[in-house]
């Protein structure tokens, strides 16, 4: 057979990341800007919160872009990239897009990433907490097995 079907996050499935992220967002007192995309990379939902960095909007994209494209948390790159490590450089892929900073979560359902959420404004562990309750809300809500 030439094709294949492959699950995908659908709206309702990013709605429900993007409320789960604003909601810890809150919890701990750092606003967001918070974005979902889909297994095609495509923005599916986004919330910039009151307060968010606008200079974060697009490192929240990004984020969730990495995290999607390349299947893995974007944290996984913190100690790959600096000189001498061997994914030095990597972050000017993409066009620049590819984000090596801590915040990018994918989604998974059934060993398939269906999507990912990106969170930027506050520190690196902070964004990845914040996209972390969002993928979380999709597992509980859907079923979903969360690459964390």
């Amino acid at each position: 057979m030439p094709t294949k079907s492959v699950p995908v996050l659908t709206l309702q499935g990013a709605r429900t990341a993007l409320a789960a992220a604003e909601q810890r967002a809150q919890e701990i007192g750092v606003p967001m800007n918070i974005a979902v995309v889909d297994n095609g990379l495509h923005l599916l939902a986004f919330a910039r919160m009151d307060g968010a960095k606008i200079t974060s909007i697009d490192i929240a994209i990004n984020k969730a872009f990495t995290a999607a494209g390349h299947r893995a948390p974007t944290s996984v790159y913190k100690d790959a990239v600096w000189p001498g490590g061997p994914a030095f450089g990597i972050n000017t892929s993409n066009g620049g897009r590819f984000t090596t900073i801590a915040g990018g979560v994918p989604v998974v359902q059934d060993g398939v990433v269906v999507g990912a959420v990106g969170c930027s404004t506050g520190t690196p562990p902070q964004d990845a907490d914040v996209a972390g309750k969002g993928v979380e809300a999709v597992v509980k809500t859907f079923g979903t097995k969360a690459k964390l």
